[in-house]
């Protein structure tokens, strides 16, 4: 009986439940998906806004917004405005000098009628090229800048830029090597010699000058990349000059005694007194006179090719037939600039002093800063092998690097002035590295390098 009633009361129980899902599902059919009362919510981040700042709060700067083309319009017409109305041209003219119907301030209206040819004013003007190189404040090279960030001025006043490229110029080199250097010295520069052409590119041009006591043309232009080029490099190579020995002291060949070798037969040095004193050969350095030879040389390539007058030297000058300031009358007179690298003494930070304070009847130490100031060039001192090799293709990339700006001068091409060139870029902290001044082509001509000790092979 109990057992009967046991089971009546589970079968009941279990009819509930089936009676209680079938109402659930048939709820959920008709009033969609159940909700979970148990499921996670999804996190917010908490509103920041609410923190209160421990000091006062920087001010919002906006970020700088780029210039729409609209905006770049009036700006470049602004600058066409500002430069007589003249939109540089990329194109170089085809003649030097050339004569216009305009002054500095833009052209001038020409008149109208049968009389109007006794009215025109004509200006004869020539061009001048200025080839600029602008560094950062740490000595990098600063790309990207526009004719309408730079001023030119001649002579303090300010000129119309007709010309501006940012291209590449072909270049004409003309290689100078000094051979008067000491053996060590000429040793570095003989290893480092062969990564010269690997500076330059088919495109270049190179002769190549060695000096010692006269100056010797190796070969005149050809390619920077020929095999010629590679054969003259590996001839230019030498010995270099030997150290003076002068016989006496603890290192001395002989036994001296007031003077006086006690053992003629062992002196380095024989004569009738006996005197082991040994006298130093006299040392030339002419380096005014080989620079003018190649700058004579580089004076005869097109106009539209940069002119590199590179020279590997110490910069000690004696000997020259030729003037320094006649030397560089005649690379500003011919658009040469002149680079070099440093080598020897001149390469060691302090050495070289003295020619700040020149002695006189005494070698200079180094002219060869002066040859780059003057001409818009760089010097790179360099004491390692490594070091030089390096500094063939820095040389190199700072050439190509320049901008080139062009304008037409009023003065006279006839009167032998010296005029100053000054240029200015509207950047701050910028390195603005060009030639000083320029004198008129036709001032120069007079002025002839001296002649050279070889003939050219």
């Amino acid at each position: 009986m109990a057992l009967g009633t046991t089971l009546k009361t589970t079968g009941m129980v279990m009819a509930t439940v089936l009676t209680l899902a079938i109402a659930g599902g048939t709820a959920a059919a008709q009033g969609g998906q159940q909700s979970i009362p148990d499921a996670p919510r999804p996190q917010t981040l908490p509103d920041l806004n609410t923190v209160t700042p421990v000091g006062q709060a920087l001010p919002a700067t906006p970020p700088a917004q780029a210039s729409t083309p609209a905006e770049d319009k009036a700006a470049e017409a602004q600058a066409v405005k500002e430069n007589g109305g003249i939109a540089p041209s990329g194109k170089l003219p085809t003649s030097a000098t050339k004569e216009q119907t305009e002054d500095e301030d833009g052209p001038v209206p020409m008149p109208t009628g049968p009389e109007s040819s006794a009215s025109i004013i004509r200006v004869h003007v020539n061009f001048v090229q200025v080839p600029v190189t602008v560094k950062d404040s740490k000595g990098k090279l600063y790309p990207g800048l526009t004719w309408r960030d730079f001023r030119v001025f001649e002579n303090g006043v300010r000129k119309n830029i007709t010309y501006w490229s940012s291209d590449p110029f072909p270049i004409s080199v003309a290689l100078v090597v000094d051979q008067s250097v000491d053996f060590q010295t000429m040793e570095k520069v003989n290893t480092s010699l062969h990564a010269l052409q690997g500076a330059f590119t088919p495109y270049d041009e190179m002769a190549v000058f060695t000096y010692n006591n006269g100056v010797t043309e190796q070969t005149n232009f050809t390619a920077a990349q020929s095999q010629r080029l590679a054969v003259v490099l590996d001839r230019s190579k030498t010995a270099g000059r030997d150290q003076v020995w002068y016989g006496a002291g603890p290192l001395g060949q002989t036994t001296y005694k007031n003077g006086f070798d006690v053992d003629p037969n062992t002196s380095p040095t024989h004569s009738a007194a006996g005197n082991g004193t040994v006298y130093p050969e006299k040392e030339f350095h002419t380096l005014n006179d080989a620079i003018l030879t190649a700058a004579a040389a580089l004076a005869k390539t097109p106009n539209n090719r940069r002119r590199v007058l590179f020279v590997i030297s110490d910069g000690k000058e004696y000997g020259s037939k030729s003037k320094e300031k006649d030397v560089i009358k005649f690379l500003q007179a011919h658009s040469i600039a002149v680079y070099a690298t440093l080598v020897g003494d001149s390469s060691v930070p302090g050495m070289g002093f003295l020619d700040r304070i020149h002695l006189p009847l005494t070698m200079r130490d180094n002219v060869l800063p002066r040859y780059a100031a003057a001409t818009g060039g760089q010097c790179d001192p360099e004491f390692r092998p490594k070091g030089i090799e390096e500094s063939f293709a820095k040389i190199s990339e700072e050439v190509r690097s320049q901008y080139t700006l062009g304008y037409y001068s009023n003065e006279s091409v006839l009167d032998g002035k010296y005029r100053t060139v000054e240029v200015r870029v509207l950047r701050p902290n910028l390195e603005i590295i060009s030639k000083k001044g320029y004198y008129p082509t036709a001032s120069a001509s007079s002025i002839t390098p001296p002649s050279s000790n070889a003939p050219t092979p």
